[in-house]
């Protein structure tokens, strides 16, 4: 329930404690829906709200208090720990993004904001991978699905499986169909990934067929058996998509994070550099390959066909996966 009226209260009547005010405000700004969003502004807001309680910080619990000038210290603040290699600089700006977007739900208004968090920080986000993706090494995902197994977090290893062997997003792993994609499998040794797409890309007109191998068919009958019984996905009918994420993959997080990876969108990236290799039999340039230079033409047609295969439609976003160009 908006506050309109009350927005002269302490955190703009949103509640004594800034760091609940801020999440308070998103949700009635976002309604229902938007988990996701909700609780990553909420998140990034929260290690605002330590900046502002520590010693480097403002030392305001008042989202009144919080003017241009604290929101520009907190960029330099943020620019710094960049510089020194301790914050990516994406993390920075989404931080930035944030505190505007969660100000703005508390003011009503968007007065108080950081204009430009790229210009702030003095650094634009280049959207070209530095890292090499964590679970490539199928023996590693072995072994991060045999300690899910262990904990009985059985649908989350179902979720890695999928992820790592075709390129879903989480969302679509737990919302694949599963009866379809292993009718599909078997008659056409390809799979459609339609459901819990981004962006509404499901339906017949945004076919994303991916050619099935031993791993898919793998992936795809473990799903199946650890599926509730009666449901065609990983949700059972007395589940929501949020319930998943609260009850299945964030407990699984833990042990995901103990086997040294950091999150199922690496899955995605493994994915992409090993579609990479099979099709130009080069390594991907993230891992030292340099078809990009002994083959141009080579290199820009696997990344439009691994940019398909993502769901993405756009060559340059496939960078983000398996590296640049150069």
């Amino acid at each position: 329930m908006a506050l309109v009226g009350r927005r002269d209260g302490r955190n703009f009547g949103y509640g004594r404690q800034l760091s609940y005010a801020g999440p308070r405000a998103l949700k009635d700004m976002f309604g229902s829906g938007h988990y996701g969003t909700v609780k990553a502004h909420s998140d990034r807001w929260r290690a605002f709200v330590k900046w502002c309680r520590s010693e480097a910080g403002p030392g305001v619990n008042d989202a009144q208090q919080i003017d241009r000038e604290v929101l520009s210290n907190y960029a330099a603040y943020l620019r710094g720990l960049v510089e020194h290699g301790h914050l990516a600089i994406c993390t920075a700006q989404n931080r930035l993004s944030s505190v505007n977007r969660t100000m703005a739900a508390l003011r009503g208004d968007q007065y108080v904001k950081v204009p430009s968090p790229s210009t702030a920080l003095g650094m634009q986000r280049t959207g070209v991978r530095q890292s090499v993706p964590q679970g490539q090494d199928l023996e590693h995902i072995q072994r991060i699905v045999e300690a899910l197994c262990s904990r009985q977090h059985l649908r989350a290893a179902a979720i890695v499986q999928l992820a790592r062997a075709t390129g879903m997003r989480l969302r679509e792993a737990i919302l694949a169909d599963l009866p379809r994609l292993s009718r599909e499998a078997e008659s056409l040794a390809k799979i459609n990934i339609q459901d819990g797409t981004k962006g509404g890309r499901a339906g017949a007109s945004a076919h994303r067929w991916i050619a099935v191998d031993d791993h898919i068919r793998g992936a795809l009958e473990f799903a199946k058996q650890v599926s509730p019984a009666g449901n065609r996905n990983l949700i059972a009918s007395n589940e929501s998509y949020l319930s998943i994420l609260q009850e299945i993959v964030r407990p699984a997080r833990d042990t995901i994070h103990a086997y040294n990876l950091k999150g199922f969108h690496e899955l995605r990236a493994a994915y992409a550099c090993e579609r990479y290799e099979q099709i130009t039999q080069h390594h991907a340039p993230i891992n030292g390959g340099e078809c990009c230079q002994l083959n141009p033409h080579l290199d820009r047609e696997a990344r439009k066909q691994v940019s398909y295969e993502l769901g993405h439609r756009r060559i340059d976003v496939v960078a983000a996966y398996i590296g640049g160009r150069t």
